[in-house]
């Protein structure tokens, strides 16, 4: 949500035409869904449609979410966004609920909120309502492309609920209030698929248009590779689905604390991953340490979590860090591309973490890496050993914390 809608006398309808001519014309510029149905909303009422509250619920099948509800009431500049699980659909809010009604396929959901209680659909959300001084309820799907169903409704607390001219007028939006979200909301799914598969930064120069083969930029980041131990074994002898929970659990176990202080998760290799801190930020060196102590109590409550339930063996790690420059953009073949970085750097970081196994130390890091850090983090020296593909031994800390 940003800016409430800009709406003044002046520019007030009175007429639903004009709020279908809006919806067309006037929302071109606005990438929020949710401002923009704020802002319908509004003009709805001001086109004398006694509209108190409505909702929005959109389909857009998020790693994590499976839609969303935009609800907005009377007196609102903004609608409220909440994000619904995949599990919505075993819930008591859900199970005979207007929503469950329009996905098995009714094309209205219409209730007399004004009737003995007793006579209408037996679902919470209707009681609701009706506690709130509300008259009269509609329904309606409206269809995006690859099947999915979307839906609106609209209430009001008018005595004698909606008449047949404010159903008319309100039904005569649905289209255009389709097509107005499925851009949005294509938009929008475009971007988290692509934030999903590839991490924020990488999106932003995919969608800015950096898709040609062979284009990047160079950035001297803080570079970490981690990777699982005795994968190969557990993957010959664990059950598929067991695989797949306890890499999960890993992952976010290991991924969120790189998010959450700034880094850049660039791809999954197996039970593996490569992310990036850049250099730009001038903490990036401290915020993967910081990641890294994050990471190591999640694993380590993960191990008592698959301990207690499963009598599962602990999973140990390694990480190797290095900081360097590194070519980051767009490589593959000429119909297949894989945005990532490469270099020396990556490749000295790949080799540290191979040295974890040798040396016993679940994290390694290069001279070049804990001098950034060096005063501020307590790091244990380990020597100097030769690294496979560099001239000279490299000088390694292991980080504790």
């Amino acid at each position: 949500m940003n800016a409430p809608p800009k709406i003044g006398p002046a520019s007030a309808h009175s007429d639903s035409d004009e709020v279908v001519r809006w919806l067309t014309n006037d929302t071109r510029d606005e990438r929020f869904l949710d401002n923009i149905f704020a802002e319908l909303c509004v003009r709805i009422q001001q086109a004398n449609i006694p509209v108190k509250r409505a909702t929005l619920h959109i389909m857009i099948h998020h790693p994590q979410w499976l839609g969303a509800r935009f609800v907005w009431a009377d007196g609102m500049h903004e609608a409220e966004i909440a994000r619904l699980d995949y599990d919505v659909r075993e819930r008591s809010e859900y199970i005979g609920s207007p929503a469950n009604e329009i996905h098995d396929g009714a094309t209205e959901v219409r209730e007399n909120l004004e009737r003995d209680r007793s006579l209408g659909r037996k679902h919470a959300v209707f009681d609701e309502m009706r506690d709130k001084g509300l008259t009269d309820y509609v329904a309606w799907p409206f269809y995006h492309t690859l099947g999915k169903r979307h839906f609106v409704t609209f209430a009001t607390d008018r005595p004698g609920g909606f008449d047949d001219a404010h159903i008319a007028a309100l039904s005569k939006l649905l289209p255009v209030l389709a097509l107005v979200s499925e851009i949005r909301v294509k938009n929008r799914l475009a971007r988290t698929l692509l934030e999903t598969y590839v991490g924020s930064h990488a999106s932003e120069l995919i969608l800015a248009g950096a898709t040609r083969r062979g284009t990047g930029t160079t950035v001297r980041a803080a570079i970490l590779i981690c990777d699982l131990r005795d994968f190969t074994r557990i993957s010959d002898n664990w059950p598929r689905d067991d695989v797949i929970d306890l890499l999960n659990g890993y992952f976010d176990a290991m991924s969120e604390p790189i998010e959450r202080h700034g880094g850049e998760i660039l791809k999954f290799i197996g039970d593996g991953l490569l992310a990036i801190f850049p250099l730009s930020e001038p903490q990036a060196c401290a915020n993967l340490l910081r990641a890294v102590s994050e990471a190591r109590q999640a694993m380590v409550a993960l191990n008592q979590k698959n301990g207690e339930e499963s009598s599962r063996a602990p999973l140990n790690y390694g990480i190797g860090v290095h900081v360097g420059d590194v070519m980051y953009g767009n490589i593959g073949s000429r119909t297949r591309l894989d945005f990532t970085v490469i270099g020396p750097a990556v490749n000295m970081a790949s080799r540290l973490e191979t040295l974890t196994k040798q040396l016993g130390k679940p994290v390694l890091l290069s001279r070049a890496f804990a001098d950034f850090v060096k005063g501020e983090f307590d790091l244990e020296r380990v020597g100097e050993y030769p690294v496979r593909g560099f001239n000279d031994p490299i000088e390694l800390f292991a980080y504790h914390g």
